[in-house]
């Protein structure tokens, strides 16, 4: 389902629900969080699979990273703009808030929480700029990572400007994993890609 808005400032409330299984997002003050927020998210995700993979004791929901590596790695610039932005994106982030009944790493709960559940800045610069910072992801998340329910992204996903070819980007990866094709329908995938055009 799509939790993340195309496009900013978006302030619908979205309800999914498909087989039993029921989404509602609700945007925070500042909107939903976008397809371009998501980056931290990914980011967060790579850095705990990193960590899986070399077998580090201190993997957690926390997640404590440079705000340059985060910009650095999702192809932005680093000007101060660009750190604002990353900071108006943790806010929205943490405002979206998630109802939801499906189930991950075999629990299945009907709960509601934040796409990240926290964040603070833990280190600044001289000029009062953050340097590092630490996001707390949701429970669930965190259950997925660790149960390896999560999928790789090419790098050069960060290239993608264009929120809808993000997010087609994303269901095609989902769905057609090593099959040689895959069909959908055209009602199905405008439900899937979260868009408001026609």
């Amino acid at each position: 389902h799509p939790l993340f808005a195309l496009r900013a400032g978006d302030r619908r409330v979205r309800r999914y629900e498909r087989q039993g299984k029921v989404v509602e997002v609700k945007p925070g003050s500042d909107g939903l969080a976008t397809i371009h927020d998501k980056d931290i998210w990914i980011y967060c995700i790579s850095q705990l699979v990193h960590g899986l993979n070399r077998d580090r004791d201190d993997v957690s929901r926390k997640v404590r990273f440079t705000a340059y590596d985060f910009l650095i790695a999702t192809q932005r610039a680093v000007s101060g703009r660009d750190y604002l932005r990353f900071a108006d994106a943790l806010g929205r982030l943490s405002g979206t808030r998630i109802e939801t009944n499906i189930e991950t790493d075999g629990q299945r709960e009907r709960a509601g929480f934040g796409l990240i559940e926290g964040w603070r800045v833990v280190e600044k610069g001289q000029n009062g700029q953050m340097v590092a910072v630490e996001v707390t992801l949701p429970e669930w998340l965190y259950r997925s990572v660790l149960a390896g329910d999560v999928l790789t992204l090419d790098a050069d996903y960060f290239r993608l400007r264009k929120p809808l070819d993000r997010r087609l980007y994303e269901i095609a990866r989902k769905h057609c994993g090593t099959q040689a094709s895959w069909k959908i329908k055209l009602a199905n995938l405008h439900e899937k890609s979260g868009s408001t055009a026609s």
